[in-house]
């Protein structure tokens, strides 16, 4: 590691440790499940699991970003598991921010009163094939306000699935890759399961991150389970 990632290393495992189960960032969630359904297309990815008709068991967390007061806008994750992407046993992590939809604002955290109200996104670009753009999952056309509250999310989907496609950003277009469906939450999971979720230990040879600051996300990410694995300074 080098100065930069040590720093990244050590800070994320203090944070880690201060914090103990509970997340400094997007503290407050909700496990859910859900299926991700991957249409015939016409479209060639040069990705076998996009490539084909197919559906995948989706192990979902939503969560405020700072844990502000519900009454106030606050950005929103939703992170991603969709279970055996590269074949048995290969997951595939993604973490998703609520974000704009256009060719810059994909890039900038927005927060949000609604968690329905526009997309989510991984905010850096992804590789995807052959191609390369943002990912992001967009709420699909007459879906009803949902409040951002952990509570609320999940009692919504107890009532009615929510859908969200999943496209990817390239230039000033968006273009569809799946459907996500959120079935209702995971009475079994503690919230706090979401610190599981990891964009760069669970990805695809074909689906995967860009380079940029992947260095120090990976650092972090590893300080954060030295730290949480430790468990609290005594």
């Amino acid at each position: 590691m080098n100065r930069l990632e040590r720093l990244a290393f050590r800070t994320a495992r203090a944070a880690a440790r201060r914090r103990g189960s509970r997340p400094a960032l997007h503290p407050d969630g909700v496990i859910m499940v859900g299926r991700l359904d991957v249409p015939a297309r016409a479209t060639h990815w040069d990705v076998p699991w996009l490539g084909a008709p197919g559906s995948y068991a989706v192990t979902a967390r939503w969560s405020r970003a700072a844990g502000l007061p519900r009454l106030l806008p606050d950005g929103a994750g939703l992170a991603l598991r969709v279970a055996d992407a590269g074949g048995p046993g290969r997951p595939l992590d993604l973490l998703l921010t609520t974000s704009g939809r256009g060719r810059w604002s994909r890039h900038v955290p927005l927060p949000r009163t609604s968690a329905t109200a526009g997309p989510y996104s991984t905010l850096l670009p992804y590789v995807v094939g052959g191609r390369r753009g943002v990912l992001a999952l967009f709420p699909e056309p007459r879906t009803g306000r949902v409040p951002a509250r952990p509570a609320a999310v999940g009692a919504a989907t107890a009532v009615r699935p929510l859908a969200f496609r999943l496209c990817i950003g390239e230039r000033a277009a968006w273009r569809p890759l799946a459907r996500l469906i959120l079935l209702g939450a995971d009475a079994a999971a503690r919230s706090e399961d979401g610190e599981a979720f990891d964009p760069y230990r669970n990805l695809l040879p074909d689906v995967r991150p860009v380079d940029r600051l992947r260095s120090l996300r990976v650092a972090a990410y590893a300080g954060s389970r030295a730290g949480r694995h430790a468990g609290p300074p005594g």
